[in-house]
């Protein structure tokens, strides 16, 4: 592996965390910064080392930059749709002017390689052909999808122009151990919550809009494998299937004993009907498994969430 250490920015969050215990398993010093604000401590292993702040705070990027990395691991995000729909302006100083001041830094600490979570389906919008893949017309449905296309186009720039490489890993919907059951964003996580706790499940909208679930194991692995210099540019990490939500809950139910149906409420606004993303292309060039099955992802998230 040419790299030594490595910033996870977010990396107490539920996807990040797992990255975090991954890059320390292969012999890598890791730096996490994190907010907390939607992080936990708790989910930091303790092997890193953490640096409490915000990823808009030059001073907070400047401490866990004090050692030199030579990779960002860039996670850190305002990542609710809704959030984002409601208060694009926000949404955009985290996630647009956030990343700017990271990828600024970086370049002046002389920062080797960027891994930057991006998102598919969010970039993409509705599919014009399916599976999406990396070619396929970018036209975001929210401001979240539009801040997510936009970083990548500043890493672009400053590959380009200040000589530092990037991998853009466009993530599907990812569930597994550690996502939040009393989030706003992660619908696998938010239903067992609530089949655990005996409430009733509420889907918006109809239930057939379609997602693709990405077990967070498999998003790890492209993240390792992001760090070898023959991943660059933009990629896709999903299973290339299309999962309703009304199928989702068929299939998360069993695993708490429930067979009560599910209540509906109005559609989100900014949300896209269809969503799949063929991950072919990273999977090929870094000789990855196939994506884990959903029915294995759901039964060890389920184990997971019942162990609580």
């Amino acid at each position: 592996m040419p790299h030594r250490s490595v910033l996870v920015t977010g990396g107490a969050g539920f996807i990040a965390s797992h990255i975090v215990n991954a890059y320390i398993d292969a012999g890598l010093r890791v730096v996490v910064l994190d907010n907390l604000s939607s992080g936990e401590r708790k989910n930091v292993d303790p092997r890193a080392t953490f640096v409490e702040g915000d990823i808009r705070d030059l001073a907070a990027i400047d401490r866990a930059l004090a050692d030199g990395v030579d990779v960002i691991s860039h996670h850190a995000a305002q990542a609710d749709v809704r959030v984002s729909v409601s208060d694009p302006a926000f949404d955009a100083d985290v996630n647009i002017l956030g990343s700017l001041r990271l990828l600024q830094r970086a370049v002046e600490r002389g920062v080797r390689k960027i891994v930057f979570a991006s998102s598919g389906g969010a970039a993409y919008g509705e599919p014009v052909s399916s599976p999406q893949t990396e070619d396929h017309p970018t036209r975001p449905l929210s401001p979240y999808g539009c801040a997510k296309l936009s970083v990548e186009q500043y890493l672009y720039f400053y590959q380009e122009v200040h000589g530092v490489p990037f991998a853009a890993l466009r993530y599907a919907n990812v569930y597994g151990p550690r996502q939040r059951k009393d989030g706003e964003a992660g619908v696998v996580a938010i239903f067992a919550g609530k089949l655990q706790a005996h409430q009733p499940v509420v889907i918006n909208g109809d239930g057939r809009q379609t997602r693709d679930y990405v077990f967070v194991g498999d998003v790890v692995r492209a993240n390792v494998a992001a760090l070898g210099d023959e991943v660059s540019g933009a990629f896709n990490v999903g299973t290339g299937i299309e999962t309703s939500v009304i199928e989702l809950y068929a299939a998360l139910a069993p695993h708490f004993d429930s067979a009560a149906p599910p209540e509906h409420a109005a559609a989100k606004r900014g949300e896209q009907m269809r969503s799949s993303l063929d991950g072919s292309k990273l999977r090929r060039l870094a000789s990855l498994p196939e994506p884990v099955s959903l029915a294995d992802g759901l039964t060890e998230t389920a184990a997971w969430i019942k162990r609580r």
